[in-house]
């Protein structure tokens, strides 16, 4: 991701104390290529707030352990990707949460009390450090990206075992701890009324959307094809629960089943079924029409968006993936792609006419709705053009940055820090009651 500004890595000097601090916290990608995340960070930024942001260090970009950018301070730590199974993911994020309390005490005796701590999942561990922040009086706002525990089903197919009812204990704990809610869209917002427990004037819905001034097309680039008629492209993670193996499948059966040899499909993006996924392609005979890329910037991303003739959606259907928003089906319909996805309830939600649905799953039929598309330009030109309206209208950022500020305001109302100062006086009075 290009982002322009002062990357030399100085701290900013220390602000008047009256200035609003926020710190964000992240484990899942490093700021600022975790684009959802540095989105809402410029937006506080323009309304005013101090921004600090925690995250790991990337691989290959976003690798320095400070950086001050464009008016954002980032503060990353390293961190390796987990591996082997649950475990392997309890070691990562348990170094995840030592090293973001560590920066964040260290943030706290260098420029004060945060009045926001924000905190983005996965994992849902992060309220233990809001909790340790919160004796300086600071608020706790919860930014809901996945469902950890669909997450956990979904990516290791051992059912409601004892960890599975440990993730769950850990969400409502966050839940509670939370003065207000951040979620991605409606069905997330149901739960956390109804799972979460919190009142419905405590969940804000703030909507992921690309930012149209970022994505817009360039001049396509022919040679994207290989020489073939067409390019379809995928652009996303690349977990066990994204089906890029269904995409993976689905090609094939593009080129066995009905007899289609015009394409070249480049996929975009990383994972941890990264090096499995590219064994899949050599296993499946797809070598000489299928590429991976690994993870890219704008300068390679837009160039292959702006020459797709169809864009991949192929996330399987679980209670996570029909409940969630997926970022790549925006970025497409900001790009003025048509997209190809199984028919699951949100992605149905964000997309509306801009994408064709397959039955959840049904690799034959998406492969159909795929051939089906490239036979008709006239009506991919239109799939694009009601994507683009939407992302620019009702879904757009624009609603998502003024819901955020909203949330914020709620967090920091006065009504509500004397709400919590009174808990906490009767709390402690029971405490010494009890002793």
């Amino acid at each position: 991701m290009a982002v322009h500004g002062d990357k030399s890595g100085e701290r900013p000097t220390r602000r008047a104390p009256a200035r609003r601090r926020a710190l964000i916290l992240v484990e899942n990608l490093s700021v600022p290529f975790d684009r959802r995340v540095w989105q809402e960070s410029t937006v506080l930024r323009d309304a005013g707030w101090e921004v600090h942001v925690i995250c790991p260090q990337g691989a290959k970009n976003d690798t320095e352990r400070e950086a001050f950018i464009d008016g954002v301070a980032i503060h990353r730590y390293p961190l390796a990707a987990a591996s082997g199974g649950p475990r392997g993911y309890l070691a990562e994020y348990s170094t995840a949460l030592w090293h973001t309390a560590r920066i964040a005490r260290r943030l706290v005796r260098e420029g004060g009390p945060f009045h926001v701590v924000h905190a983005c999942n996965p994992p849902d561990l992060l309220f233990l450090v809001a909790r340790m922040l919160r004796r300086h009086g600071t608020r706790f706002v919860f930014d809901q990206h996945d469902l950890v525990p669909e997450l956990y089903l979904s990516r290791f197919g051992r059912g409601e075992d004892f960890l599975y009812r440990c993730v769950r204990r850990v969400e409502r704990a966050t839940y509670d701890t939370a003065d207000v809610v951040i979620v991605t869209n409606e069905s997330y917002r149901e739960i956390a009324l109804e799972r979460g427990g919190k009142r419905p004037e405590d969940v804000f819905v703030v909507r992921s959307a690309p930012a149209t001034d970022r994505f817009r097309p360039v001049p396509r680039q022919d040679e994207l094809k290989r020489g073939k008629d067409h390019l379809l492209v995928y652009l996303g993670v690349m977990g066990p629960q994204d089906g890029v193996d269904y995409a993976l499948r689905s090609l094939v059966k593009l080129r066995d089943e009905l007899g289609r040899n015009d394409w070249h499909a480049a996929f975009l993006g990383d994972g941890d079924m990264f090096e499995p996924l590219v064994q899949m392609v050599r296993d499946l005979g797809l070598e000489d029409r299928v590429e991976f890329t690994g993870r890219v910037l704008d300068d390679r991303l837009l160039p292959y968006l702006s020459t797709a003739d169809v864009c991949l959606a192929p996330d399987p259907y679980s209670p996570l993936n029909d409940r969630s928003t997926m970022n790549k089906v925006m970025e497409y319909m900001a790009m003025s792609r048509p997209t190809v996805s199984f028919d699951l309830h949100e992605s149905r939600v964000s997309a509306g006419e801009a994408a064709v649905f397959a039955p959840c799953d049904d690799e034959s039929a998406f492969a159909k709705l795929i051939a089906q598309l490239l036979d008709d330009p006239a009506e991919r030109a239109r799939m694009g053009e009601l994507g683009h309206q939407r992302v620019a209208g009702p879904l757009s950022w624009d609603h998502s940055q003024k819901a955020l500020l909203a949330a914020y305001d709620a967090a920091c109302a006065p009504e509500r820090m004397r709400r919590t100062s009174l808990i906490r006086r009767i709390g402690r009075r029971t405490d010494k009651e009890g002793s």
